[in-house]
């Protein structure tokens, strides 16, 4: 049985970003991380390899380049979490003790919470950046017209932005390509707004009207059909039924009883259902029941664990009410790392607290951005000094050539060394 001061289970953006500050902090301090994946992806740029405008190879490095020095890198599955007895249970390597837990393996993609939607992402009917980009690419060249449908379904997802920044880009692909006059750009969705935070949201509501794309809230996605490619929706506005709503017939829409609305397609892009991995979901660790059930259940400001005073989390598993990005992750990890620090000198937490920052970077052109900032509650929070200069509320082109270059640069050099 091997022993750690600190394990952190998951080598993706949070844990390499927070084993890389401790390691800085003190670096003498035994750290393990558990991940069992040798290839590090910078998934916010698929947005652009499903548009064509990223090289999908560009995206990846090698998850050894990128272990800090002096941690040890356990190269395997995390398959429990016994926090009553400080121990991570491993597929291959056993049992690894410790004294401070970081968890943070992600969330998992679950496509067959979504009936129907595993066999048409096999037969290729449907497309998702978030699991293969290059293929988003592929049927977008291919399109000729139709109804092109773009969702999202009612599970926590990361980047709640990504399902439409394809949206904005496919749009204009389509006017390039000469198909868009005889195309449905429709954005499906079971939220309530185009965005949670107003002043993005007047800005995006015009885009959508600008570009006649057709916005469709309420709709949550519960069933799809491959041989007819026909997407179900639920309408989940309460107190509403079908019948009374008016249907677009340009789009072909039929109502299905009084809950259900059925859609052809043409063109499919969704973000499949997601949830946390299954080790996480059956361990003392997760919520119980209620809403937040599954996810690492934390204090929103302190990141530390509620009921296991040595257990932190953050990223796309904790149960934090903002959007899981990794923004919030270059936020939430300096946070950890005062707090956790903290504990290991004085066993009291340190004095850091996270306010709910995150960020959508909302490409809506193949050179425009909005970049999106904002904390709990669905305040604004943009970044004073880049306001001084550019209003974020507008789409910009500079936002743009930070989105393709400035971002990426700053993961791979800065923050995945634990320097921002």
């Amino acid at each position: 049985m091997s022993h750690f001061q600190v394990v952190i289970i998951g080598g993706g953006t949070a844990g390499i970003t927070v084993a890389a500050q401790l390691k800085r902090k003190d670096a003498k301090l035994p750290i393990a991380i558990i991940e069992p994946s040798e290839k590090h992806f910078y998934q916010p740029a698929w947005t652009l390899v499903g548009a064509g405008a990223y090289h999908f190879k560009d995206t990846i490095r090698e998850e050894a380049d990128y272990i800090p020095k002096g941690v040890k890198w356990i190269k395997d599955y995390a398959t429990q979490v016994l926090p009553k007895k400080n121990t991570v249970a491993t597929k291959n390597s056993g049992h690894i003790t410790y004294d401070y837990l970081v968890v943070a393996p992600g969330l998992v993609m679950a496509p067959e919470l979504l009936e129907g939607l595993p066999e048409a992402m096999e037969k290729g009917i449907a497309c998702s950046n978030y699991t293969n980009p290059e293929h988003t690419w592929e049927m977008l060249q291919k399109f000729k017209g139709g109804n092109a449908v773009f969702t999202q379904p009612s599970t926590p997802i990361k980047c709640g932005g990504a399902p439409q920044k394809i949206m904005y880009m496919a749009e204009e692909y389509f006017r390039k390509s000469g198909v868009r006059e005889k195309t449905n750009v429709i954005f499906a969705t079971p939220g309530t707004v185009i965005f949670g935070v107003p002043d993005f949201a007047k800005t995006l509501n015009q885009i959508i009207e600008d570009r006649a794309i057709v916005f469709k809230p309420f709709y949550s996605p519960v069933r799809i059909d491959s041989d007819k490619k026909e997407i179900t929706f639920r309408y989940i506005k309460p107190g509403i039924k079908t019948t009374d709503i008016e249907l677009n017939e340009k789009l072909g829409e039929q109502t299905d009883g009084e809950s259900e609305i059925r859609m052809p397609f043409d063109f499919l892009h969704l973000a499949p259902p997601q949830m946390a991995p299954k080790f996480i979901q059956d361990s003392d660790v997760s919520i119980q029941d209620g809403p937040n059930k599954g996810w690492v259940d934390v204090d929103k400001h302190t990141l530390q664990h509620l009921r296991f005073p040595n257990i932190f989390s953050l990223g796309d598993v904790a149960a934090l009410p903002t959007a899981k990005t990794g923004a919030a992750i270059r936020k939430q990890a300096p946070v950890l790392v005062e707090n956790l620090m903290g504990m290991i000198q004085t066993n009291s937490l340190g004095a850091a607290s996270y306010n709910g920052y995150s960020s959508c970077p909302l490409v809506t052109g193949y050179s425009k951005m909005v970049l999106a900032e904002f904390k709990y509650d669905n305040v604004r929070d943009s970044d004073p000094l880049i306001s001084k200069i550019v209003d974020t509320t507008k789409e910009q082109y500079s936002m743009w050539l930070l989105k393709k270059y400035g971002l990426p640069f700053m993961y791979w050099n800065l923050m995945l060394r634990g320097k921002a």
